[in-house]
C-alpha cells in the first residue's frame, strides 16, 4: 500500500513550520514528530517543548504517520536536515522561515492587541531583544501597517532596550504613526503575494548532474537526494560508471 502523503493542507504547513522553531538546529525529525503528537517523552519535557503553541497538534494521529509529514515537509523544501557533527537537525529552508518569521511576527503582533484590550501594563520589552532581526523588522512594519496608535506605549519603551539598528526602526515607526501617514498597502498586498507562492511548495524533482571526471550527465533521483540528505552525504561528483571504473563500491561516492 502507498502511504505516501500527497500534499498537506497550508494550516498543516504552518503548524509544523511553528513546532519546528523550538528545536531549530537543536533536534531532528523524530523530536519534531514527538512536539507534534503531544508526547510525553523524556526529553520533550526536560527541555519544556511542552509549551510549544503546536505541541499535540496532531496528538490523535500515529507517531509514524506525523514523521510522514514532518517528511513530506523537508521534500518539498518547507524544512531541511543538516548535520550538526554526526546528528542531523532540522533547519529551516529560505521558504519555510519566509513563512513561518510571517506568522511568529502576527503572533507577538496579537500577543499586544491582547495585552491592550486586557489593560495590561507594558511588559519588559528586552523579551523581544536578541531575536531573528528580519522577524523583528516585519513585525515592526505590520504595526507601521496596522496604525495602531494603542501600539505607541509598547514601541516607547521597546526603544528604550534594544540595539541601535533596531532602536532606529523603531522610530521611524513612532514618527510614522504620530504623524498618521499613510499605509503602504502596496508593500502588504506584495507581502501577501509572495507568502501565498511560497505555502504552494515545490515538488521534489530528480537532477542532472554533471560528471566531474568524464563530464558526460547523469540522472540524480528523488530517491537518491533523500538517502544522500538523511545520511549526510554531499551531492555526488561522478557517474555510476566513473565510480565502477576503478572498482569503488560505494555509489554516493
Amino acid at each position: 500500500m502507498d502511504n505516501r502523503i500527497e500534499k498537506l493542507s497550508q494550516k498543516d504547513i504552518k503548524a509544523i513550520l511553528r513546532a519546528a522553531d523550538s528545536i531549530i538546529a537543536q533536534g531532528g525529525r523524530s523530536l519534531l514528530s514527538k512536539i507534534l503528537k503531544g508526547s510525553k517523552d523524556k526529553k520533550v519535557l526536560q527541555l519544556e517543548l511542552d509549551t510549544c503553541p503546536m505541541y499535540g497538534y496532531f496528538k490523535s494521529e500515529k507517531l509514524d504517520d506525523i514523521m510522514k509529514k514532518v517528511d513530506w515537509m523537508i521534500d518539498h523544501d518547507f524544512l531541511d536536515v543538516e548535520y550538526f557533527g554526526k546528528l542531523p537537525m532540522i533547519v529551516y529552508t529560505e521558504r519555510g522561515w519566509q513563512i513561518e518569521s510571517d506568522q511568529y511576527a502576527d503572533e507577538l503582533i496579537d500577543e499586544w492587541r491582547e495585552w491592550v484590550k486586557e489593560g495590561e501594563p507594558v511588559p519588559d520589552m528586552t523579551y523581544l531583544k536578541d531575536r531573528d532581526r528580519g522577524m523583528i523588522l516585519l513585525m515592526l512594519k505590520k504595526i507601521k501597517e496596522s496604525g495602531d496608535r494603542a501600539f505607541l506605549p509598547f514601541l516607547e519603551a521597546w526603544e528604550k532596550v534594544d540595539y541601535k539598528k533596531v532602536r532606529a526602526e523603531i522610530k521611524e515607526v513612532i514618527h510614522a504613526m504620530e504623524q498618521q501617514e499613510g499605509i503602504d498597502g502596496q508593500a502588504s498586498q506584495e507581502r501577501e503575494v509572495l507568502l501565498k507562492e511560497a505555502l504552494e511548495g515545490s515538488a521534489p524533482e530528480d537532477l542532472r548532474l554533471k560528471c566531474w571526471e568524464c563530464g558526460e550527465r547523469f540522472m540524480f533521483t528523488v530517491g537518491e537526494r533523500k538517502f544522500y540528505k538523511q545520511k549526510g552525504f554531499s551531492l555526488p561528483k561522478r557517474c555510476e560508471d566513473c565510480r565502477r571504473s576503478d572498482g569503488r563500491a560505494g555509489w554516493y561516492l
